[in-house]
């Protein structure tokens, strides 16, 4: 999972940045051109490890500060079903679920966690932006020397080769902390984008994209070398859509930024936070290399429906007190089957948006009975140019009614 790597931050979607290992991905796996997550770090999170819209724990946005919030520690996690049925579980890289060591992964169904416990880290010294610790090993804080990628590469592709019980199947899940700010990239990253990319932050985000496909190419080559990629579901996508750009309020003690230009959701409108196309659709492909053959569902498939179709393909019923509302997509993705129809649900605190079939209403306000209403045909009109809330008031009517019945089923946001 890439941390805020835009729909026009990979090669394959014609991106001026070079990702020769997961343009590689897409060519031998299914590209999903349809793939929603949620429009900020911690209810994508949230989401894919439970198959639940994140409000319904009253995830709205990143758990940030010193906040005390976490998913609930009686929530069956994919990985904790996936354990309850012979699996070994391990996370390496970026929690962002709680905030401390008492509510890390290891309560919620993984073996094994490295990484960090916050949404965002000095690359090098592995704090938060606050200065708070955050690195950690099975969720007691560790000091480690090097780059945040190079580092989770390495626990992962040790995972891989050394750590994991052999004798059982695995669930890995890589979250990398790139491109997200702040950026810390080695010339080596950066010289390739030198006279290709004239803006200095542009060029440093392009060599943090870049230094995560590296990540992912040896990572790759780990399952090669262990003779496991053709029985190894490989998953790759980003947690939400890019940021246009950032600037410093004395996170971090204003040592880095202002960065005047980083993602490129382009053509899709807006950035990370919005319930805009350019905030919550992503690039995403699945390889399983000998079970799905090359090619491109445009089939609407959301972070939701990894848990189902994980749990399917391992063969594991999930307990109905799990609540997992997103669907098991294997039939469209082995071309056996469509992606069934089903309502996709957003919230923030600023927006709440449904989406059924083509159409995609967004309502602007906290809660529903108060704001304003925009309505997209996301099918003809990706862009979201024409508001169409006027010509098309019936449907405005139905899509209302679905919001509020969601809107109604959510937990009280926490602190």
């Amino acid at each position: 999972m890439a941390d805020d790597a835009g729909w026009h931050d990979v090669g394959y979607h014609g991106s001026e940045i070079k990702t020769p290992n997961i343009d590689k991905l897409t060519k031998e796996g299914v590209v999903l051109n349809h793939f929603y997550v949620y429009p900020t770090c911690s209810p994508t999170r949230a989401s894919l490890l439970t198959g639940r819209p994140p409000s319904r724990f009253g995830i709205l946005g990143p758990i940030g500060g010193r906040s005390k919030h976490a998913l609930p520690k009686d929530t069956l996690t994919l990985p904790a079903l996936l354990r309850q049925n012979g699996y070994n579980t391990s996370i390496t890289g970026k929690w962002h679920l709680g905030l401390r060591p008492e509510v890390g992964p290891r309560k919620y169904g993984f073996d094994y966690s490295y990484g960090y416990f916050h949404g965002q880290i000095d690359q090098y010294t592995h704090h938060y932006k606050n200065g708070d610790r955050s690195w950690h090993r099975n969720d007691q804080y560790v000091d480690e020397e090097g780059h945040a990628t190079d580092l989770i590469t390495n626990e992962a592709i040790k995972f891989i080769k050394e750590i994991r019980d052999k004798s059982k199947p695995f669930f890995l899940y890589v979250p990398f902390s790139v491109p997200h700010y702040p950026l810390q990239e080695d010339e080596k990253w950066i010289e390739p984008y030198k006279e290709s990319i004239q803006n200095e932050s542009r060029r440093l985000y392009a060599a943090s994209v870049t230094h995560m496909d590296d990540a992912i190419g040896k990572i790759l080559s780990a399952l090669d070398q262990e003779n496991l990629a053709e029985n190894t579901l490989v998953i790759f996508l980003s947690d939400n859509g890019g940021q246009e750009a950032w600037t410093s309020h004395g996170e971090y003690n204003d040592r880095f930024g202002p960065y005047d230009r980083l993602g490129d959701n382009r053509p899709l409108r807006d950035w990370k936070g919005s319930l805009y196309e350019g905030g919550i659709r992503v690039p995403a492909v699945m390889r399983w290399t000998g079970k799905l053959k090359p090619g491109t569902i445009d089939g609407v498939i959301s972070v939701n429906d990894i848990y189902p179709t994980i749990a399917h393909i391992a063969g594991v019923s999930i307990p109905a007190e799990a609540h997992v509302e997103g669907v098991d997509v294997w039939p469209a993705l082995t071309g056996k089957g469509a992606v069934p129809e089903r309502i996709l649900y957003w919230r923030t605190p600023r927006q709440i948006a449904v989406r059924k079939g083509p159409w995609k209403l967004i309502h602007f306000g906290a809660t529903p009975t108060e704001g304003r209403n925009e309505l997209y045909n996301v099918v003809d009109d990706p862009e979201e140019k024409q508001d169409q809330a006027a010509q098309h008031p019936d449907i405005v009517e139905e899509l209302f009614k679905i919001l509020k019945a969601q809107f109604a089923r959510d937990e009280t946001p926490g602190e």
